[in-house]
């Protein structure tokens, strides 16, 4: 029988008080804004997952392929007993394929914010791969996290940021949370980024505007959720999804718009909408070549391998 997998203590995400303190912050702002990590419930994530199935949403093909095409060069630069790290686990499927390549590795850290979610990948992965020391940590990896322990004979940490998360932190964000993870791989450490890539705008729209309307109901969730957690009363009827393309910005933004003049109550507080005002909910960066540079390299890391698929939509970067 395999050894069960070592698993670390699973801590909170975040404190509740701290929570509802960025929510009525973020909707109080002259420009209502709300963080995407208030997206990942367990109704979320499930949503998100059926997203990544959606034949609109090209990101999860694309850098599937890319890993399944490269995985051998991937595990080559890495080398053999590496602690990998994952910010963001969600299903463990795109980990999967960097496991299997990996020669030896020693560890595997995943973090999420959706407790029970990181629970099963972390239980899975355990029994699949049982030469793999699993500590998974529960957290909010936008903010400073100290990870468990990982074992000695580990040769370099190698973290794994798939998906083109990347893209939700608008550049300076993105820089600050990028410095984080350069000083948690330390200086012989590496990381694996997922990067979406600038291109058609239709194809873009397409993405965020599924026709099955499951991007709109994951955006709208987040309404659920604060009702649930933070005794608000939005009526999601009285809102709708909006997703565009801001070509100056290079982003793709998501909304959720007032459909009414109407007062939310927000944990005991007032919030006033008018009509067509929005909570911004998302942004999500397309990158060239001259933008990603710039961002690892303000980072402290430097552009080893840039890897990208067939249609040429989608970039892996293996940054040193």
């Amino acid at each position: 029988m395999s050894p069960a997998p070592r698993m670390a203590r699973v801590r909170p995400a975040a404190e509740s008080s701290g929570s509802r303190h960025e929510v009525l912050e973020g909707l109080r702002a002259e420009r209502k804004t709300l963080s995407p990590k208030f997206f990942y419930d367990e109704r979320g994530a499930e949503l998100f997952e059926r997203i990544c199935e959606l034949p609109e949403y090209y990101l999860t093909v694309a850098e599937v392929e890319i890993l399944r095409s490269h995985a051998g060069d991937l595990a080559r630069l890495a080398g053999p007993n590496c602690a990998l790290i994952e910010y963001g686990s969600g299903a463990g499927l795109k980990v999967r394929i960097l496991l299997d390549a990996l020669e030896q590795p020693a560890s595997y850290t995943p973090v999420d914010i959706s407790a029970k979610q990181l629970a099963q990948v972390a239980a899975s992965i355990g029994r699949e791969y049982p030469d793999v020391v699993v500590r998974p940590v529960c957290a909010d990896y936008t903010r400073r996290l100290e990870l468990p322990p990982l074992p000695r004979h580990s040769v370099r940490r190698v973290a794994f940021f798939p998906g083109s998360t990347i893209g939700n932190f608008h550049p300076v964000q993105g820089v600050s949370f990028l410095r984080q993870v350069r000083h948690t791989v330390g200086p012989g450490g590496a990381l694996i980024l997922g990067v979406d890539r600038r291109k058609d705008v239709d194809a873009l729209h397409s993405a965020y505007n599924d026709g099955e309307g499951v991007t709109a109901a994951f955006n709208l969730n987040l309404l659920t959720r604060l009702n649930r957690e933070h005794r608000a009363d939005f009526d999601l009827r009285r809102f709708r999804h909006v997703a565009f393309y801001d070509e100056t910005a290079g982003r793709i933004e998501m909304h959720l718009e007032s459909l009414a003049d109407q007062v939310v109550t927000v944990a005991g507080e007032p919030v006033r909408f008018a009509p067509g005002e929005t909570i911004w909910t998302e942004s999500s960066y397309k990158y060239d070549h001259e933008a990603l540079e710039a961002l690892v390299t303000s980072a402290g890391f430097r552009l080893e391998r840039l890897l990208t698929d067939s249609g040429e939509r989608f970039w892996v970067a293996y940054l040193i």
